[in-house]
C-alpha cells in the first residue's frame, strides 16, 4: 500500500486491508448481499408462491441496505441481487418450462458477462462497485487511476469467465439433458468463482500495493 493511502486509511480509521482479514471481514458480507435476496425469494416463493417471493427478496434487499447504509456502506449487490432474481423467477413461472427456468441464469449471467466487459470499457468497472463489499474504499481512491486499472482487469476476467460458462450451458441445454446441464452447472460454477474470488483479492492487493500514484501526492481530506 503506498505512504499516502495508508495514511488516509488511518486518517478515517479504516482497517488495514490483507489478504486474510479481506476474507474474513468480507466474505460474510459478500455472501448476506449476493445471496439474502435469493434465500429470501426462494423461501417465500416455496411457502407463499410468486407474489410473497418477489416481497420477500425486495424486502430482503432494501432491509440489506439499510443496514449496510447504517454502517456507512453501500449495499448495491444486494439490490442488483434481488432484480435479477426476481425478473428469472417471472419469466421461468410464466413460460411453465424447466428448459426454460433453467436458461434463466444462463441468459443472466451472460448479461452479467457483458455489463463488466462494457464496464471495464468505458473505466467504470463492475468489479471496483463489488469490491467495496469487501473493503470501504476511500473515494479519492475510487477515483483513481489504479482503481480503474486494477478492477478493469478483474472486470474483464470476470466478463470472460461468464461469457464462457454462459454459452457452454446454452450449448449442453439446448441438447436437451437436464441431468448434464445440472452437472456442468456445478461443475463450472463453485470451484471456478471460489477461485477467481480469491485471485480477485490477490490481485487488487498486489495492484495497489504495487502502485506508484499517490507516491508524491499528499492524501486527500477525509472530509
Amino acid at each position: 500500500m503506498t505512504v499516502a493511502i495508508e495514511r488516509e486509511r488511518r486518517a478515517v480509521a479504516l482497517p488495514g486491508p490483507s489478504f486474510r482479514s479481506l476474507l474474513r471481514s468480507g466474505a460474510p458480507r459478500f455472501a448476506r448481499e449476493l445471496l439474502g435476496p435469493v434465500a429470501g425469494f426462494y423461501l417465500a416463493w416455496k411457502l407463499g408462491g410468486l407474489t410473497a417471493g418477489v416481497v420477500t427478496a425486495t424486502v430482503v434487499a432494501l432491509l440489506i441496505e439499510a443496514y449496510e447504509r447504517k454502517h456507512g456502506r453501500r449495499g448495491a449487490l444486494a439490490l442488483v441481487s434481488a432484480a435479477f432474481v426476481v425478473i428469472q423467477g417471472v419469466v421461468g413461472l410464466l413460460a411453465d418450462s424447466a428448459v426454460v427456468y433453467l436458461a434463466q441464469p444462463v441468459i443472466v449471467s451472460a448479461i452479467w458477462a457483458v455489463a463488466y466487459l462494457v464496464s471495464a470499457a468505458i473505466g467504470r468497472p463492475l468489479m471496483g462497485v463489488f469490491a467495496d463489499a469487501w473493503y470501504p474504499f476511500p473515494d479519492f481512491v475510487k477515483r483513481s487511476r489504479t482503481y480503474r486499472r486494477v478492477f478493469g482487469v478483474e472486470s474483464l476476467v470476470w466478463g470472460a469467465y461468464l461469457l464462457a460458462r454462459s454459452g457452454i450451458r446454452m450449448l449442453v441445454l439446448s441438447s436437451g439433458s437436464i441431468g448434464a446441464f445440472v452437472a456442468i452447472q456445478f461443475v463450472t460454477g463453485i470451484p471456478f468463482i471460489v477461485a477467481l474470488v480469491l485471485w480477485s483479492i490477490w490481485f487488487a492487493l498486489r495492484g495497489f500495493e504495487r502502485s506508484t500514484e499517490w507516491d508524491d501526492q499528499p492524501p486527500a481530506s477525509a472530509g
